[in-house]
């Protein structure tokens, strides 16, 4: 999409170093009642955009885990996210007598798959249609150089 839906993030690449940048807020629709703030929603974000872009298990050809700490595990930071916007709805659950639902990974299961599609948008051009993630500027400058 172009980033204008709730939902979606508008990505772009650049072709020279595979870096991609988020053009708009990715919002996302919660049942409203207490679980307004930052705190809870845009963590999950966080944690969503970590999850498609840096985080990830690397071992080497022996199997020894490479990162296996904080100073080799890439985790996203405030200053690399985009604007987070929470839009709240009332929409009870018919599945239990309080209309009550979890709330705790909205943020990261949209933004997850939000950011992926983003990204493969921005590549298809390219002949780029499948990465596996997390979608990291090295395998995006990769996939772009193998399809020239």
């Amino acid at each position: 999409g172009d980033g204008n839906e709730p939902g979606q993030l508008a990505g772009r690449r650049h072709k020279h170093d595979g870096l991609t940048q988020g053009s708009q807020s990715i919002s996302l629709g919660i049942h409203g009642g207490g679980a307004d703030g930052p705190i809870l929603h845009h963590g999950g974000v966080a944690q969503g955009v970590g999850q498609a872009l840096w985080e990830g298990a690397m071992y080497d050809n022996n199997g020894q885990l490479l990162t296996g700490s904080m100073m080799d595990y890439a985790l996203p930071r405030a200053h690399q996210l985009p604007d987070i916007e929470v839009l709240s709805t009332v929409t009870p659950s018919p599945h239990n007598p309080l209309g009550v639902k979890g709330i705790g990974e909205t943020g990261t299961i949209a933004s997850t798959i939000t950011v992926y599609n983003a990204v493969l948008d921005a590549l298809r051009p390219l002949g780029v249609t499948k990465l596996d993630m997390p979608l990291s500027p090295e395998k995006i400058w990769r996939a772009i150089h193998q399809q020239s």
